[in-house]
């Protein structure tokens, strides 16, 4: 059956494209049948080849290096005139930004958009498109992962016959590494998308999980979350896509379909947002649209990369067609003021579900004689309707009021946020500083207490297993108005500019990506000076001697909380924390908020 599929497969594919795969602009997936995909090699080729072809439409260009030394490729396609971010800001023209390969093993999206672009430039496909939008696409974004290339990379999979591998050879997940931009990679990337500042960005994928009939899933955000009036926006960028591979006789899905019970098919799914880390909860942030491609990874590689064409095209359509208008509904969300208004830094489906009918096949739920466990086993052979539930209600789990003014690092770790911040082209300045020359020049006098809010974590926990090379860190508490000293050199952040939500992502303590949970402020929530057990008891009788109130206090916490009892250096620490060695600045989140913006 699965010859059969295949061979049905590649004569639908070919049948329309007679000429295809002779093509001198042809891949190696079509020559090939789409049994193959090609190198990295093939991809530098393409791009120069197709910039030759089309010099009126086309440019190849370089934004990055990878850490093995590779160039980052990518195809400026327009026939607007505007082939420069410059022109295509000053003749408005809408910007879609296409990337394959994040995950290299999942390429369906650079077989499926080499395809797609040279249609379009012959006039098959998207006709007219063209001249009304930039179209900038990345054909493998993960390069390095690209070339570790073999046969089992993807044992989740259907072809082609060898593929990259999932993370970059700095073992860097990219599809992890948005909001805190650790790679080179991510780094160039996010240089591109500031300097072109797309409308849309599509990141192609293939999914892991069960095997189903359903062929692809579209998600698209803002949609959940984000500006309210680009949600409508993303609303129907969603909803005529999936409309559109309806029509071609595609299985859309407007949800990742991952089980909740990730084994057990009855379970159901769960529709949610996606933390800046990934894309699609990344670019909502700049108040700019982002859609999730996910074709099966169980559908035949031709199958997949015919599905994937069709996105492209339809998604290219409607950027012409409506790029225009979402790029007024953007700059509106860009002038939207924030300040002291409700923010969501997060999102979770609710208990609420709906019953769906689910295109599966038949299974079983049996022990393994293998694992011992209970294994899910499915029958391609018998497809069966699954009524199963969703939620997908979604609503805000984490709210909190975005600053007046906004935020203030302190000089110590002024360099390194500011360093960060500016990866992501959200605005900071230096307080009580001066330019002179290519010398930053700074007062260190000791300035009057200023009024603040300050974040105490009551509760810090480290997470026991590194993620993406980084203790994360997962804090308890709030803000609270507090008097500290603000010194020259201090950076300040306003929550005036147009990545605000992006900026309270990368500075609020509780967001799921944060800066603080990524563990870049680990050392503040780590307790460096002691005291002796001996010296703490010294100091507890002194104390308990000189302030009735403390040693009423401290009885009562004997008499009420007994592990408090049983515990000797929980008693000597009820005295230590509350002398004048213990140290203030333990648990201080090293970002202060202000309601005003400072002189």
């Amino acid at each position: 059956m699965k010859q059969a599929v295949l061979a049905t497969a590649f004569a639908a594919l070919l049948a329309a494209l007679p000429a295809a795969a002779q093509a001198p602009l042809s891949t190696v997936a079509e020559r090939s049948g789409f049994v193959k995909t090609g190198r990295y090699d093939e991809t530098i080729a393409l791009c120069a080849a197709f910039a030759r072809r089309h010099p009126d439409a086309v440019r190849c260009i370089d934004f990055g290096t990878t850490p093995e030394g590779r160039p980052m490729k990518a195809l400026v396609v327009s026939r607007s005139g505007a082939l420069t971010p410059e022109d295509a800001r000053a003749g408005g023209i809408p910007v879609v930004l296409m990337q394959g390969g994040i995950h290299a093993g999942e390429i369906d999206g650079k077989d499926a958009g080499f395809l797609a672009l040279r249609q379009a430039l012959d006039g098959e496909a998207a006709a007219g498109a063209l001249e009304k939008l930039v179209w900038l696409f990345v054909p493998v974004f993960n390069v390095d992962g690209h070339e570790r290339f073999g046969a089992w990379n993807r044992p989740n999979q259907r072809g082609p016959e060898e593929m990259g591998w999932r993370t970059t050879a700095q073992n860097y997940n990219l599809n992890r590494d948005y909001a805190k931009a650790d790679s080179p990679e991510m780094q160039a990337m996010l240089r591109l998308v500031e300097a072109w500042d797309p409308i849309a960005t599509i990141d192609l994928h293939a999914t892991d999980g069960a095997q189903f009939e359903h062929d692809i899933s579209i998600q698209v955000e803002p949609l959940h979350a984000g500006d309210d009036a680009l949600r409508k926006a993303g609303l129907a960028l969603r909803e005529r896509t999936i409309a559109d591979l309806a029509a071609q006789g595609s299985l859309p899905l407007a949800f990742y379909p991952s089980f909740e019970d990730y084994q057990d098919p009855a379970s159901g799914f769960e529709d949610g947002v996606s933390p800046p880390r990934f894309s699609t909860g990344y670019f909502l942030l700049r108040n700019r649209l982002a859609m999730l491609v996910e074709t099966h990874s169980w559908k035949e590689y031709p199958v997949r990369v015919r599905i994937t064409r069709n996105t492209i095209v339809s998604i290219l359509d409607q950027i012409a067609a409506h790029g225009r208008d979402w790029m007024a509904l953007a700059r509106a969300a860009d002038a939207r003021d924030l300040a002291g208004t409700p923010v969501a830094l997060d999102y979770t489906a609710t208990e609420r579900s709906r019953t769906i009918d689910f295109r599966g096949y038949a299974y079983t739920r049996t022990p393994s004689e293998i694992s011992g466990a209970l294994m899910t086993r499915y029958d391609e052979s018998t497809p069966q309707v699954w009524k199963v539930p969703l939620r997908d209600e979604v609503v805000p789990r984490t709210v909190v009021d975005a600053p007046r003014g906004g935020y203030i690092v302190p000089a110590a770790f002024a360099d390194i946020v500011a360093e960060k911040l500016a990866q992501h082209g959200i605005e900071s300045t230096r307080i009580g500083c001066m330019m002179m020359h290519s010398f930053r020049l700074c007062g260190f006098g000791s300035p009057e207490p200023i009024e603040v809010q300050a974040f105490r974590a009551v509760k810090a926990g480290f997470a026991a297993q590194s993620v993406e090379g980084h203790q994360r860190l997962a804090v308890e508490g709030e803000w609270k108005p507090e008097q500290r000293v603000v010194r020259d050199g201090a950076l300040f952040v306003p929550i005036a500019q147009p990545k605000a939500r992006l900026m309270m992502a990368l500075l609020e303590p509780q967001a799921p990506d944060s800066l603080l949970q990524w563990g870049l402020f680990n050392n503040a929530f780590e307790r460096k000076e002691y005291m002796e057990a001996y010296v703490a008891e010294a100091v507890a009788r002194d104390m308990l001697a000189a302030d009735p109130a403390l040693k009423a206090a401290f009885e009562r916490r004997l008499r009420e909380d007994k592990a408090f009892a049983d515990d000797p250096s929980a008693r000597l620490a009820f005295f230590h924390r509350r002398h004048s060695s213990w140290d203030e600045r333990l648990n201080l989140y090293p970002v202060l908020r202000t309601e005003r913006v400072p002189e």
